[in-house]
């Protein structure tokens, strides 16, 4: 078409100079002028309409295409003229396919067509209008495109297939109460922590189990009392006294396993830790603590006792009346326990600080009676003048020697915590004195260190500054 238009401006430009060449021959010109009312028709009868409908046809590979113009007035199929590779005559009534050539034959006056060179494209253009064409059907009457609306339209309420559908699928599945019969036939109901419980403590009860099962059955119940509530029901079930018990048993693997079930189970749990020291759990504790027992025991044990003295002030008074300090003193001095030194200076350090925490005024935001109770039994707790008996003032500054900072860091701080008893033996220790001075140069380069990598407050800057409070402290009269 585009080709037509083309030519049909080239003629008339021809036409318009031939005009004025022979402007005094009137009856060549008026011919003429007839003759280009003819070619304009010609060209608005070979226009496309906007509104029509192109139509692509194929062979099975789709490797050539046609395009037939379908006007939307049309009732009827038009004929398709089907073009070559060369030029041919069209018939009038038919079909141009869409991208074809035409051109006027002036010598016979009608109109030619061949097939133009975008016929294989499985995409036409028409005019602006670009998009897929049917490479199936050679063209659609209105009927057919009429049926087609009205088919797509019936299948958009598809209510009633759905609910087939859904039954179907409902259909291929089995309920879950047939799923639930079938599993409590298979024993494979899924147990609550409770139930598990019960299971593990009837399996350790068990006179058949062997010693293997029940401390399996032992670690698979720590894993469970972390949680407060399975800690209350495991007391409220009467296992936290069996659990006690254990720690007398003969088999070390046991009082190990035990020891670590008690430790969860009374940890930041202030019921639980009232039943164990009811249940004479730290009495058992520190008989473990004070005898000969593997270090891997012993670790669990401490563990233990350390869980049931935090926050709880009873505890810690009880842990001194039964000469808690003292067996924690001979296990630091005792050779081969160098890995649980820490633990234990650890554990004497948060009773401090438990006692002065809770003296300090705005500890509770609202003062009442229990704020109170608490602060009388932290009175009952001397725990400061016990470890100045029992030599602590110069056992601490033992672990100033070892070459791990976490060390150094917890005996700095216990140090600084003990120093309104110790000051006059700290300062009568030169090895003391000696040990704060070399860290203390030590921990200036390795801040310097910290800061030449971007970091102004680190962990070395933190320990330097505990170095030189204690030196500080150590000046003062």
């Amino acid at each position: 078409m585009i080709y037509l238009r083309a030519y049909c401006d080239f003629l008339l430009y021809k036409i318009m100079m031939t005009r004025r060449i022979m402007q005094k021959k009137w009856r060549l010109g008026l011919s003429i002028a007839l003759w280009l009312v003819s070619v304009h028709l010609i060209c608005a009868h070979n226009e496309k309409s906007p509104t029509a409908l192109s139509i692509k046809e194929g062979s099975d590979d789709h490797s050539k295409g046609e395009e037939t113009l379908l006007e939307d007035e049309d009732s009827e199929d038009l004929e398709v003229f089907r073009p070559t590779d060369k030029w041919q005559t069209l018939k009038p009534g038919q079909a141009v396919p869409a991208g074809s050539h035409v051109r006027l034959n002036l010598q016979t006056g009608q109109r030619e067509v061949k097939m133009g060179e975008e016929e294989g494209l499985k995409y036409g253009r028409d005019g602006n209008r670009l998009g897929m064409m049917n490479m199936h059907s050679p063209s659609f009457t209105a009927e057919e495109l009429k049926e087609s609306l009205k088919k797509f339209k019936e299948g958009m309420d598809d209510s009633v297939d759905s609910k087939q559908d859904e039954n179907a699928v409902r259909a291929q599945f089995r309920p879950i109460e047939e799923l639930k019969k079938d599993m409590e036939a298979l024993d494979m109901l899924v147990e609550t922590d409770v139930q598990v419980m019960r299971r593990l403590l009837n399996q350790f009860n068990n006179t058949n189990s062997t010693t293997e099962e029940k401390i399996t059955a032992l670690l698979d119940l720590e894993y469970l009392v972390h949680q407060v509530d399975n800690a209350q029901n495991l007391v409220s079930m009467g296992g936290m006294q069996l659990v006690i018990n254990v720690l007398n048993s003969t088999d070390i693997r046991l009082q190990e396993s035990a020891a670590f079930v008690l430790g969860s189970a009374v940890s930041s749990n202030p019921s639980v830790q009232v039943e164990a020291i009811e249940g004479g759990a730290l009495q058992k504790l520190l008989t473990l603590l004070a005898t000969q027992r593997p270090i891997t025991v012993k670790k669990k044990v401490l563990f233990a006792v350390a869980s049931l003295l935090r926050h709880f002030p009873f505890a810690q008074s009880h842990f001194l009346k039964l000469g808690g300090v003292q067996v924690l003193s001979e296990l630091f001095q005792t050779p081969g326990t160098e890995p649980l030194r820490v633990r234990i200076i650890t554990v004497l350090y948060d009773m401090i600080i438990e006692k002065e925490l809770i003296s300090q005024v705005g500890m509770d935001l609202i003062p009442d009676s229990s704020h109170q109770e608490r602060l009388r039994q932290y009175a009952e707790v001397s725990l400061l003048p016990v470890l100045v008996e029992q030599g602590w003032c110069s056992l601490v500054p033992e672990l100033l020697a070892s070459p791990e900072h976490d060390c150094r860091e917890k005996a700095l701080r216990t140090l600084l915590a003990m120093m309104a008893q110790c000051q006059t033996q700290y300062k009568q220790n030169p090895a003391l004195t000696a040990s704060l001075s070399e860290l203390q140069k030590q921990y200036q380069e390795l801040v310097l260190t910290e800061q030449d990598v971007g970091e102004q407050d680190g962990y070395f800057a933190e320990i330097l500054a505990l170095v030189d409070s204690m030196v500080v402290k150590m000046r003062q009269v």
